[in-house]
């Protein structure tokens, strides 16, 4: 098939490397600014580990191009807009208007509001259908997310739109476990609705632990009892610092100004505000077990990327916790694997910010060491090495990777999330 893809979103570069990979005829349509940057500059491409390679072996193949205009000679239109892009996605619409195709199939990815399948739909008219498909990629695995989902949800008000869908999507729904066939209006209230249960139950837990923390509660052992609950289940139930990410931040914040709009409250308000606080729990931690005196200490940082799998720093907790340490006079060391060069070109010259290779390296002379991001490489330390490298054998774990039974036997001073 033919397909253009229009957007700079992760979901557009990803839908494009896994279309084209299956022999499809894929151009993806800049219509935005900064469209002639190269692929490695571009943040999102670069920060999704292996996104490059496979959209430089896409265009190698000669299977994907780009383009700085809309192509309206493509059978299939794909847009993976911002949220604020909504009149390039009209735009787009209005000029296969203007091109007179005999039909064309739109796909929509874009998280704008629910109804606005229909308005584009209504703009198309009879030339063709537009179809909505939630933004579920998860970054850190966009690519696996793509090319091997586990459901699928269709939203379409036309079902002569079905048939076209499905052989598009056929590639990567050979291990469904469910497809789910609903309206425009109905596909787009449920991609908001799942994001803000996930991040509820973010909230939730964590609200758990800090209570925890003061009834001396441990935390883990209330979230097994939880998790063990069919109607509750495991998922999305550790605590932790905080969630970040662009687009999960973008999308919660989205669904609570509708519900705001709409209902004059919203639960995820809070819940949003409540994430920002949590990101600074590691510093008060520290903050506290200093008794405030800070000042000329040495604090390491194992992590610094929202999540692991990902080199993006978008609203990561650890800027937060950089921020406090830094005003404090504290000489932060980091280390993660993959987001230091996003990390050096967000604090440019910050003097009080050493950058370490080796996480093993940069506990030498250390006053405290904190987990802020869970990469395997940092779940299973030489205990020993560590207090023998570290001024005060310190640790807060921001994401409970450790076991605090184990930190004890080593002489480690052990913080956890309601641990």
């Amino acid at each position: 098939m033919k397909i253009n893809i229009y957007g700079s979103s992760l979901a557009a570069w990803v839908a494009a490397a896994c279309l084209a990979k299956v022999g499809n005829d894929v151009v993806i349509c800049d219509v935005s600014e900064g469209a002639d940057q190269e692929l490695r500059k571009i943040s999102v491409i670069r920060d999704e580990l292996g996104l490059l390679d496979e959209l430089t072996l896409q265009i190698n193949e000669g299977r994907l191009a780009r383009v700085q205009h809309v192509n309206a000679e493509a059978g299939v239109h794909w847009l993976a807009l911002q949220s604020n892009e909504q009149k390039l996605a009209a735009q787009v619409i209005n000029s296969l208007q203007k091109a007179e195709c005999l039909y064309a199939l739109v796909v929509s990815q874009c998280n704008f509001s629910v109804g606005a399948t229909a308005d584009l739909q209504s703009q198309l008219g009879g030339s063709g259908d537009v179809v909505y498909i939630p933004d579920n990629l998860q970054e850190g695995r966009a690519l696996e997310g793509f090319n091997k989902p586990k459901s699928l949800i269709l939203g379409f008000d036309n079902d002569s739109a079905l048939t076209r869908v499905k052989a598009l999507l056929r590639p990567f729904s050979s291990n469904l476990e469910g497809l789910q066939i609903m309206s425009s209006r109905e596909a787009e209230f449920t991609k908001f609705a799942i994001t803000g249960m996930l991040a509820i139950r973010l909230g939730y837990v964590n609200e758990l632990a800090n209570l925890a923390d003061q009834l001396g509660v441990d935390i883990g052992v209330v979230q097994d009892g939880m998790g063990a609950d069919p109607r509750i289940g495991r998922h999305y139930l550790s605590p932790g610092c905080g969630f970040g990410g662009q687009n999960f931040h973008a999308y919660v914040s989205r669904f609570s100004g509708i519900l705001q709009k709409e209902r004059q409250q919203s639960l995820l308000k809070t819940i949003v505000e409540e994430n920002e606080v949590q990101k600074e729990l590691l510093f008060r931690k520290l903050w506290q077990y200093y008794k405030g005196d800070l000042a000329g200490k040495t604090v390491g940082i194992w992590g610094v990327s929202f999540k692991p799998g990902t080199a993006s720093i978008d609203n990561a907790p650890s800027l937060k916790i950089i921020d406090a340490l830094i005003s404090q006079g504290v000489k932060v060391r980091v280390h993660d694997p993959e987001a230091l060069n996003n990390l050096k070109a967000h604090y440019a010259e910050e003097a009080l910010i050493a950058y370490y290779d080796d996480h093993m390296e940069l506990v030498k002379g250390i006053d405290a060491l904190l987990l802020v991001t869970e990469w395997p490489l940092y779940c299973s330390p030489d205990y020993e090495v560590l207090v023998s490298r570290m001024n005060k054998p310190l640790i807060v774990d921001g994401r409970n990777v450790f076991d605090k039974e184990m930190m004890s036997l080593s002489g480690i001073d052990y913080l956890g999330v309601g641990r």
